[in-house]
């Protein structure tokens, strides 16, 4: 991009800055400033100059702008450009308008809008000239492809896709679904920032799966499968979540474990604790959730549910995820080794420390998880660690 080109790109963002504030006079860039005209300023060489001001000068023929020139010299020295037609000035550069942007962004999006309400929020965004996830209004295309592929999952709750096969039944791309990732998390999430899940999370809370998931279960108990009581085998049984029927189980508590390799220790260890034992994989999906539920369902009247999970943003909104599920279902959901006050030293010593902002997301999500007491340890004890960090501790009580 030449200098010149940056000089005109920053005169039409201060006019289009300066219409969305109602301003009446047209803005301008001051070219003795290094702030506004850096680029002119730190020209030395004549031809760099005469460049220069030969791309103003068609600029100002076309309409565009205005030109200062100093009136001493030979009268090329600018001092001062001023836009004398927005739309012009665009054209010119061969980029559209902000508005007419917006514009277009509004019309691709509105049919969506209803059911994503954040759509909204980032439509107003963009009319300010401001970015969502790095993009400007030119993104709304891949912001409609991510909620029609949002829509199109949420109609079957209880079965989860292939990504891939999907993405290619959508758009006939077979990636196309993961380079939408940022847009369908704004979706899932229905916020502009971003939410530490990690890709694979976002996928899963829509019911996509890079390939398909068992629903692993360790403890005892027997699970109704096609009409087909199987008990759950030592150390652990897996199913399709939407094949689970129903449950039937003696243990004292339910307990949500969110990554594979703690499942797998756990599951090694779990008899004679009374537990009944579920790997969500991360962000549970629909179609997951529909199978807690029969879960919890299955449970002695009195069992409570506990949740072991990262200590992270990511784990505190999965937390906050499944406390959904178990207040729809009347079970008491209790935190296991998720509170700083719960670690040892050698936990404490392997743990990170999140930014501010960061640490109060994850105490907004444990507040919405139902666990006041986990939100202000971390409060006292901001910190992360995942649970793989997490050696050998007591089992929940019941």
């Amino acid at each position: 991009m030449s200098p010149a080109r940056r000089v005109l790109e920053r005169l039409l963002h201060r006019a289009e800055r300066a219409r969305l504030r109602g301003a009446d006079r047209h803005a301008s860039l001051p070219m003795g400033s290094q702030a506004s005209a850096g680029e002119y300023l730190g020209l030395r060489t004549l031809p760099e100059l005469e460049t220069f001001h030969a791309e103003i000068a068609l600029a100002e023929r076309a309409g565009a702008i205005e030109v200062q020139r100093s009136r001493s010299g030979d009268g090329t020295k600018l001092q001062r450009l001023t836009v004398a037609d927005l739309g012009a000035l665009a054209r010119h550069l061969g980029v559209r308008p902000l508005d007419e942007q917006a514009g277009e962004a509004e019309q691709r999006l509105a049919t969506w809008m209803p059911r994503f309400p954040v759509i909204a929020q980032v439509l107003e965004r963009w009319r300010q000239g401001r970015k969502v996830r790095g993009q400007d209004a030119g993104a709304a295309r891949e912001l409609a492809d991510a909620a029609l592929a949002a829509a199109a999952v949420d109609e079957e709750p209880g079965r989860e896709r292939i990504l891939r096969r999907e993405s290619v039944r959508l758009f006939r791309d077979s990636k196309r679904l993961e380079r939408l990732t940022p847009w369908l998390e704004l979706l899932v999430t229905g916020e502009l920032a971003a939410s530490g899940l990690a890709r694979e999370d976002v996928w899963a809370a829509l019911g996509l799966r890079r390939e398909p998931q068992p629903l692993l279960l360790a403890g005892d108990g027997e699970a109704m499968v096609g009409g087909i009581a199987v008990p759950i085998a030592t150390p652990f049984i897996g199913f399709a979540p939407q094949a689970v029927e129903a449950l039937a189980t003696t243990a004292r508590y339910l307990l949500s474990i969110e990554n594979l390799a703690s499942f797998h220790d756990a599951a090694a260890q779990a008899l004679g604790h009374g537990a009944l034992l579920v790997y969500t994989g991360g962000m549970p999906s629909p179609a997951w959730r529909v199978a807690y539920r029969r879960l919890l369902a299955g449970l002695p009247p009195s069992a409570p549910a506990w949740h072991w999970g990262d200590i992270d943003e990511g784990g505190f909104r999965i937390a906050a995820a499944l406390a959904q599920e178990t207040r729809t279902a009347g079970r008491e959901f209790k935190p296991w080794q998720m509170s700083p006050d719960d670690l040892d030293g050698a936990a404490l010593a392997s743990a990170g420390s999140p930014t501010e902002a960061t640490a109060e997301r994850m105490c907004r999500w444990a507040e919405q998880a139902g666990w006041a007491a986990v939100a202000a340890a971390l409060r006292r004890h901001p910190l992360t660690l995942e649970q793989e960090a997490i050696g050998s501790m007591p089992w929940p009580s019941g």
